[in-house]
């Protein structure tokens, strides 16, 4: 699944480690999802949403046939 997790996290300063602990999953888990090789459930990827302070649409928003 493409996404823009790794930019946003970057842009609010935090480590994949730093992001994994803030809402509670592994730093394997946040590599795999900015790498595109885990698909995260809905709430999954809205705390992500809510830790790098971007919308969903922001970060896991794809255009149909794109990417």
């Amino acid at each position: 699944m493409d996404n823009e997790v790794k930019i946003s996290r970057i842009q609010v300063n935090l480590t994949q480690q730093q992001l994994a602990e803030k809402i509670g999953v592994t730093r394997q888990t946040i590599s795999l999802i900015e790498k595109g090789k885990y698909n995260p459930s809905l709430k999954l990827c809205l705390d992500i949403c809510y830790a790098v302070n971007k919308t969903l649409d922001e970060v896991f928003w794809i255009e149909k046939g794109g990417r």
